[in-house]
């Protein structure tokens, strides 16, 4: 165990000065992606709980890092994990994923809205102009309901159909690297 702690902390914490030559071949954004994914698997594996726990948290963080719900994510993937008995450190490192991710979101949103719009058969909104609001009317709840309320549920509904299948891949995926992970730190 010692020595697998270690090795976290080599990965976690590298050397000045030496960059790994597959990352200067990548381009920036993928290379990001690569290194977050590759620091916060090692921090999967090292969680002190079954892979049934850690993969069930992190399904649960995927799921909510493709809803809607910006400012609550976080806070509702680790209530949902409590709620679950899963971990709720997997599920906080897994909603945080969107955020690598977070120069893609922005088309992901639209196409979430889009497809909400189709679902529930209803005209995509017209673009809002938000220079004909006043900083006053920011706090009445008319500005709530003619704006962010009526684009809400065609985006959540969207964000179902691509949160639930990616919830269940994710899912089966850590729940299988981990299982693989620990069972050849065992014969190791």
């Amino acid at each position: 165990m010692k020595c697998f702690l270690v090795y976290v902390r080599c990965v976690h914490e590298p050397q000045a000065g030496s960059e790994r030559d597959y990352e200067s071949r990548l381009p920036k954004p993928l290379a990001e992606l690569k290194r977050w994914l590759v620091s916060h698997h090692m921090t999967l594996l090292a969680i002190a709980d079954t892979p049934h726990s850690i993969a069930l948290g992190s399904a649960i963080g995927i799921f909510f890092g493709f809803t809607p719900l910006y400012p609550l994510k976080t806070l509702l993937s680790i209530g949902v994990a409590w709620i679950c008995r899963c971990n709720k450190v997997a599920a906080a490192i897994a909603v945080t994923l969107h955020d690598v991710l977070i120069w893609a979101m922005p088309a992901i949103y639209v196409a979430e809205y889009q497809f909400g719009c189709w679902m529930l058969n209803r005209p995509v909104a017209q673009r809002v102009h938000f220079y004909q609001f006043r900083l006053h009317d920011y706090v009445h709840w008319h500005v709530f309901s003619r704006v962010i309320w009526p684009t809400f549920w065609p985006a959540f509904i969207g964000s179902l159909f691509l949160a639930v299948p990616s919830a269940i891949l994710v899912y089966i995926l850590i729940r299988l690297l981990i299982s693989r992970g620990r069972a050849s730190q065992k014969v190791e």
